[in-house]
């Protein structure tokens, strides 16, 4: 969401594999000697929760058991959104692991008492690959720079497949996601209140009148095609992971999911694309990477759903992202871009 380092809070993980290892010879049966080890945070991608990955290995009857696990903990004082969707999260990613469209990691564990971390937390599995991370940016440097145009091809086509399958995951069973209020419950709408809400949260008294203005100018052109979906809420190439053969191991943070369409993912993918691996002023597109037209070409041959006014949608995606970097800027305490370049990006006039 944002080229800018913004880490969540940190803690001493000495202290954490103490906690982990006395929570998790409780959790596992017949178990004892419980090791914690490793303890570390992935580096260059993950601005909202803190993750912390960990190896774990115990006594069954004996025999010696060895697991790679994550820890991920409830946001409290550094939240990216104003709906931290954290059992949401936990319960959709389980629903995904056990349907096994899309690649998620198995979910372990939910901790709803706050009393051992701070907060409530889950335990999933830990998946082993390569993720293309945006600090710094694949495109540049990394094992996604140095791969051929071919390997690179592969990588794509296999990303717009999974996130594709995210709309053959049927709705029913999925009724946790549902909006606060009968008007907000699902499709777009459900969207469009979470990013105005958005605004009135994050938003200084300079810049909510642009983005008011950007939301209402959207407004005007309400789209017609509003095909029913699971939202993932950040889908780009930078949350999959990837194996050594360009496959995709998971698809990863599931932070902000909803029930609001089926055309806010690609949206949101073609736009991060075009900002990581597209064409620039400077340089030409990562080759081997699908274009945009090959992109919605394949999303569309895979899921069947119709793509008319996909516009709007990259629009509204433009308009998030200008969300997310008011709460990204706050936390990371950068300067913000003015309110004439908010306009400018938004396609509004600045309001006098």
């Amino acid at each position: 969401m944002s080229d800018q380092i913004v880490a969540p809070e940190t803690r001493d993980l000495d202290i954490l594999a103490g906690q982990l290892s006395g929570w998790l010879a409780r959790r596992l049966e017949g178990a004892s000697d419980v090791h914690i080890h490793n303890l570390s945070y992935p580096r260059g991608a993950g601005q909202s929760h803190e993750t912390i990955l960990f190896d774990a290995n115990w006594l069954v009857h004996g025999e010696r058991v060895a697991r790679g696990l994550v820890v991920r903990i409830r946001p409290t004082g550094h939240q990216v959104f104003p709906d931290t969707l954290f059992e949401e999260q936990y319960r959709l990613m389980d629903f995904l692991h056990k349907d096994g469209r899309v690649r998620v990691a198995r979910i372990y564990w939910f901790e709803e008492d706050a009393t051992l971390l701070g907060a409530p937390f889950f335990v999933m599995e830990k998946k082993l690959g390569r993720v293309p991370v945006s600090i710094p940016p694949y495109r540049e440097t990394g094992w996604v720079a140095e791969a051929a145009p071919a390997q690179r091809a592969k990588l794509w086509e296999n990303a717009v497949r999974q996130m594709a399958a995210v709309q053959s995951v049927p709705l029913e069973g999925l009724g946790f996601l549902r909006g606060a209020t009968p008007d907000t419950r699902e499709g777009l709408a459900q969207e469009w209140d979470k990013y105005r809400r958005f605004i009135a949260w994050a938003a200084n008294a300079e810049l909510r009148p642009v983005l008011e203005a950007g939301m209402a100018r959207l407004e005007k052109s309400w789209p017609k095609n509003q095909p029913p979906g699971l939202v993932w809420g950040d889908a780009r190439i930078g949350n999959m992971m990837f194996g050594d053969d360009f496959d995709v191991v998971a698809v990863m943070d599931w932070e902000q999911p909803s029930l609001g369409g089926a055309l806010h993912d690609l949206a949101w993918f073609l736009v991060n694309s075009s900002a990581m691996h597209g064409a620039s002023a400077s340089q030409p597109p990562l080759a081997g990477m699908g274009s945009r037209a090959e992109t919605i070409a394949l999303w569309r041959e895979i899921t069947g759903i119709p793509a008319d006014e996909l516009e709007w949608y990259e629009e509204f995606t433009i308009l998030k992202y200008s969300c997310c970097s008011l709460s990204t800027a706050k936390l990371g305490r950068y300067p913000l871009a003015s309110p004439a370049e908010f306009a400018k990006r938004l396609k509004v006039a600045l309001p006098r």
